[in-house]
């Protein structure tokens, strides 16, 4: 399987490089293309390994009838013109992950989380837990690290957790984990796929190739969670907030199955959204044998991942915060739902379409908005609705001074957009990069 084949990759950027160095030990003739030039010691190390780049708008008329496979990035659009070419000419499309999972050696195990928010902080602890526990364990996906660089370091019964977008999902047809998390679901990326049922149904692809000895990690007290997997095959397992499923929080502990983990109070990251990723990872540790002393130390030293919440710097009793992975409205509720200090928020990004109505019941303790990018005309009118004070600006940086010279002894500076970062930057972590740098040089 991917041996001595024709190869075309669409869409460079870290997945693609990883898909094309991957396949190259094996004997496969791949062709890799994007519209933007690439870092030349990438180029350079994809020339070594004898694959073909191009920069091309037009990477269609490239595309012919020879090749086996495409492998799209999958931040490009299902309808883009080489995808739907390829289809025509009954050439397989998927991406980076479906190739690379089909590389594996047998008996790995996967655990796979998907979500509208909180992926990334849940594969992060059921990785760290894991791994203190002493498996043998990998941690990667969407959080940064493709599945393709791995594959050839992996072994029987390693373990991999795997952070999986609905972007990746959209061309995963034969992916199988073991165990399969589905933190929670909100109306996202409705701009990418048209309508809130699409999404969601793209979201469930990750349990389609699971049996009753595979296992679904749940969260209960999520509406259209419970709606969406009401029908799975597989053991399901259930975490809440509210309620005594298999894993829950009660009278200031998280419990599984009646007995105490660990308290609330020697948690490090603290809210309900915390807990319910930590909930997951507790469910995931407890099928390889709960080990109480290992989760208390790990969620005791635990604080957080980089861009989400995360403390920057305490400058003149102004405290800064960057939550650059907010790029939804849900995300940055769940920011400003944190602290009761005055706060000024920093808001904007890419036009996916959205309102930030949903927005108004959590801006009690907001003093200041700040807007910049595409949005900053839609969020200046809604701040106008509610009466809130607003200054458009044109970027980040601009942005973050304003907010500082607005501010007064006391308040939070927090960057947490509700929108993704591809009008202005490449990633949300080079914007939140960037934030971090400007709160550094401020004096």
């Amino acid at each position: 399987m991917f041996e001595n084949k024709k190869i075309f990759i669409l869409g460079m950027a870290k997945s693609g490089f990883e898909a094309a160095k991957l396949l190259a030990t094996r004997n496969n003739k791949i062709l890799i293309t994007d519209q933007k030039e690439q870092k030349e010691e990438h180029v350079s190390e994809l020339k070594r390994l004898g694959v073909e780049y191009i920069v091309t708008d037009h990477p269609e008329e490239i595309l012919d009838q020879s090749y086996d496979v495409l492998i799209k990035n999958p931040g490009i659009r299902k309808d883009h013109v080489c995808v739907e070419k390829a289809r025509k000419l009954k050439i397989p499309v998927i991406n980076e992950v479906e190739m690379a999972a089909k590389l594996l050696p047998k008996n790995v195990h996967i655990i796979a989380v998907t979500g509208s928010n909180g992926k990334t902080t849940t594969v992060t602890i059921t990785y760290e837990i894991l791994a203190a526990m002493g498996f043998p364990v990998y941690l990667v996906g969407n959080i940064g690290t493709p599945l393709s660089s791995i594959v050839n370091q992996i072994k029987e019964n390693d373990m991999i957790v795997i952070e999986v977008s609905d972007h990746q999902l959209c061309d995963m047809y034969e992916f199988h984990p073991n165990i399969a998390v589905l933190t929670n679901l909100s109306e996202v990326h409705l701009d990418f796929h048209g309508d809130y049922k699409t999404y969601k149904n793209v979201k469930k692809k990750l349990f389609q190739n699971m049996t009753t000895h595979d296992i679904a990690i749940l969260n209960h007290d999520n509406y259209d969670v419970m709606e969406l997997t009401s029908d799975l095959k597989c053991k399901k397992l259930y975490f809440s907030g509210t309620q005594q499923k298999d894993c829950y929080v009660m009278n200031g502990y998280i419990w599984y199955q009646d007995e105490k983990v660990i308290a609330l109070d020697d948690i490090r990251v603290q809210g309900m959204h915390n807990y319910e990723n930590i909930m997951c990872a507790i469910l995931v540790a407890a099928q390889y044998g709960l080990d109480r002393e290992v989760i208390r130390e790990v969620l005791g030293n635990f604080g957080g991942v980089e861009h989400r919440m995360e403390y920057v710097r305490k400058l003149h009793g102004r405290t800064f915060y960057n939550d650059s992975k907010a790029t939804n409205n849900k995300s940055t509720e769940i920011a400003l739902d944190a602290f009761t200090a005055p706060t000024i928020v920093l808001l904007g990004g890419l036009d996916r379409g959205q309102s930030f109505d949903e927005l108004e019941p959590h801006m009690e303790h907001v003093k200041h908005v700040i807007c910049y990018g595409e949005t900053k005309d839609k969020i200046k009118a809604f701040c106008d609705r509610i009466k809130k004070d607003c200054i458009v600006l044109d970027d980040l940086e601009e942005s973050v001074k304003a907010a500082y010279n607005l501010s007064d002894e006391g308040d939070v500076i927090l960057l947490s957009p509700a929108c993704a970062s591809w009008d202005q930057f490449e990633t949300f972590e080079e914007r939140g990069e960037l934030f971090k740098k400007i709160v550094e040089e401020l004096n």
